[in-house]
């Protein structure tokens, strides 16, 4: 095992401890209905738009694809499913993640995955999550140092999950560089906060839980609703309008090869134009 991977598997198995969890990959069909059961009491979606199915995860765990469970005293209480992804970008593709909130399972899962994926040579991790959950856009750019490269706008279609209904389904795709400097600092336990640059402009504002959106300059700023699965049944026109602004201004920056450089504590997405 090269040195990299080697201390991976040290931060994932001291992230699972601090968690109270063990993470390990799953090869039996009872293991995959419980990833179902577990996927099923977080998103609570319509069996016939589950996340994935248990027989999906069977095919994928047998040709060599990822499938992990994290367990506390015996009980699944996350987990974590991804296959191998193809040129140009390659690495493995994380589909589905889930875990109980606020005990740090979901980063000791990802730790997990990010062993699996240098132990076998693979230098990145990609998948997609919803802009306007600004939770998660903190996760995933600052305490794991991912980096945003694509908008992708409806990418999957009609959802009906008690979460993402009534929405449109827009995403970025989100790349895990798994040994640049400010992703080991992060794994290691030490992200690195964004400070908005000196001159950024902001282009998109909260005002009253609505947006505001102006014009951007070579360096933006582009805020989150504070909790938009809060804010969407609340007030679905709200939450529609926040949609329609992010699309515009972070979807056209990065449409014109804006860089999405980090998140700040405001939860606004520091976008920089070549």
């Amino acid at each position: 095992m090269n040195t990299v991977a080697g201390l991976a598997v040290r931060e994932a198995e001291g992230a699972a401890r601090r968690a109270g969890v063990v993470v390990r990959e799953l090869d039996r069909i009872s293991e995959f209905e419980g990833v179902f059961q577990v996927f099923d009491r977080i998103w609570r979606a319509d069996p016939s738009s589950a996340p994935i199915s248990v027989e999906l995860m069977r095919a994928l765990s047998h040709s060599g694809n990822y499938v992990a469970g994290a367990f506390s005293r015996g009980e699944m209480v996350g987990a974590a499913v991804g296959f191998l992804a193809g040129p140009p970008a390659g690495g493995l593709h994380s589909h589905v993640t889930g875990a109980v909130a606020g005990r740090g399972v979901g980063f000791a899962l990802k730790l997990h995955q990010r062993a699996w994926a240098l132990e076998r040579g693979l230098g990145q991790v990609s998948w997609t999550f919803d802009p306007l959950v600004r939770r998660n856009a903190h996760f995933n750019l600052t305490k794991l140092g991912g980096r945003p490269a694509e908008y992708l706008p409806s990418f999957y279609g009609p959802m009906t999950d008690v979460i993402n209904a009534g929405d449109e389904s827009d995403r970025l795709l989100l790349v895990w560089r798994l040994t640049e400097p400010h992703v080991l600092d992060a794994c290691a336990g030490r992200p690195r906060e964004t400070v908005p640059p000196e001159g950024a402009v902001v282009a998109v504002r909260a005002e009253d839980e609505r947006p505001v959106v102006s014009a951007p300059g070579r360096v933006s700023l582009v805020a989150t609703p504070s909790d938009i699965e809060g804010l969407r049944p609340a007030d679905p026109v709200a939450g529609r309008a926040w949609r329609m602004a992010v699309r515009e201004v972070l979807g056209g920056l990065m449409g014109r090869r804006g860089q999405v450089t980090g998140l700040t504590k405001a939860g606004e997405y520091v976008v920089e134009l070549p």
